[in-house]
């Protein structure tokens, strides 16, 4: 049998179905907003687009001008004839070529987009060649499979091996960390961004002339993977990585114990009081306060420690979380990017080890850039009069349950 025949009757399987890889419209706005304010029409790259699903909703809802990329020209067809009957075909501009070879000059867009696309080049590969598109401040969103269990079984682990590597949430983030991006979200798919998916390629196997050339094999394929899904599903999952370069500019790294004073210095300074720098010291003295490798400092060009973040451990109803504070800048070095650049360090470092829950009390305008919501959303409450909006918390891993309750801060905090 011809590879063409293969070709052909996978793509065959495939037309006219609503999605070609498990997601949702749900999860594309999710994804959407967890990159955080967007130019008022924004430039976006939607790479392995297929029938365009999710460009359509892009350009819909977010106002986009969007570049839909993929080498399958009926899918390129197909999005064209929908953003013509939607009235989005001047939104909406489709490119057949290859995602590995892509003909954009650096800095073209403000998002970049792969939804159950980003195994065509693989994980690490993406990062590394999709980065130079990206206007400053742009974002790169990802969906890709990962596995959801630190011990998946030997059926699911022999199939991925075969047919392509998994990490687990935690590991990409690494990886994209370790490639120069800051992590801005994940998000871990529910199953039924499977069943999107499944269900209807099931039905599309179930009615397939498997007598035409190279359908018998793909029909094998696609019943091989829902099977898989279906009994080895705890296994692995899809998760989405909103993603955004880190300032080359900006050098970010845990504290040594040479920063110690400096810190204690800056930290002083900017507060305009000793009381703030007495704290830090005090959350380095306790060790049942004290994270190890979730004190960062960011440095000026010239070296010097010019703004300092803090995580230290708290609990929330009995259950372990993290709180961010204190964070200082230096006074000549406020509203440089320098507080920016510290916060996203910490917020990745933090994420890297493993905490699920990050608090913060402060400026809400300020801390929402980061993702910071209410923390009364989550039912989660400080033990002192504040006002609402400005007790806050990030949710770093969504897999695990939220705890809920009242806050108890270390004891150096004196609340």
């Amino acid at each position: 049998m011809s590879d063409n025949a293969s070709h052909d009757s996978f793509f065959a399987l495939h037309h006219g179905l609503p999605r070609q890889g498990p997601g949702s419209d749900a999860t594309t706005r999710r994804l959407l907003a967890l990159c955080g304010p967007l130019p008022e029409r924004p430039r976006v790259l939607d790479l392995g687009c297929g029938p365009g699903r999710s460009a359509l909703l892009l350009a819909a809802e977010a106002g986009a001008e969007v570049t839909a990329v993929d080498l399958h020209e009926p899918f390129l067809a197909e999005l064209r004839r929908s953003a013509a009957d939607r009235g989005l075909d001047g939104s909406i501009h489709t490119l057949r070529a290859d995602m590995g070879a892509l003909p954009f000059p650096d800095g073209s867009f403000d998002l970049v987009w792969a939804e159950s696309s980003v195994f065509v080049l693989g994980f690490d590969r993406a990062l590394a060649e999709w980065r130079r598109l990206l206007a400053p401040g742009g974002t790169l969103v990802l969906t890709e499979c990962v596995w959801t269990t630190g011990e998946p079984g030997p059926v699911a682990r022999a199939f991925w091996e075969e047919h392509y590597p998994l990490r687990t949430v935690t590991g990409n983030a690494a990886a994209a960390v370790a490639a120069g991006y800051h992590v801005l979200g994940t998000f871990t798919q529910p199953g039924s961004d499977w069943d999107e998916y499944y269900g209807p390629l099931a039905a599309r196997a179930d009615a397939a002339d498997t007598t035409r050339p190279g359908m018998a094999g793909a029909v094998a394929g696609a019943r091989a993977e829902i099977a898989l899904r279906r009994e080895h599903g705890a296994d692995y999952g899809y998760a989405g990585f909103v993603l955004r370069p880190a300032d080359p500019r900006r050098i970010t790294r845990p504290e040594t114990a040479e920063d110690a004073p400096v810190i204690r210095s800056l930290v002083a300074a900017a507060f305009g009081s000793e009381a703030e720098a007495d704290l830090v010291d005090a959350l380095r003295r306790d060790p049942d306060a004290w994270l190890p490798g979730l004190s960062y400092v960011a440095e000026a060009p010239d070296g010097s420690v010019v703004a300092h973040a803090l995580i230290t451990r708290c609990r929330v109803g009995g259950a372990p979380a993290a709180a961010l504070a204190p964070v200082a800048v230096a006074p000549a070095h406020q509203r440089s990017g320098a507080g920016q650049a510290v916060v996203r360090a910490v917020l990745d470092a933090a994420r890297l080890r493993g905490e699920p829950l990050v608090l913060v009390l402060g400026d809400p305008e300020y801390y929402r850039r980061f993702g910071f919501a209410r923390a009364s959303e989550h039912g989660i409450k400080p033990g002192f009069e504040v006002p609402d909006e400005a007790m806050m918390a990030l949710v770093l891993d969504d897999s695990a349950p939220v705890p809920s309750g009242t806050i108890v801060y270390p004891g150096a905090f004196g609340v």
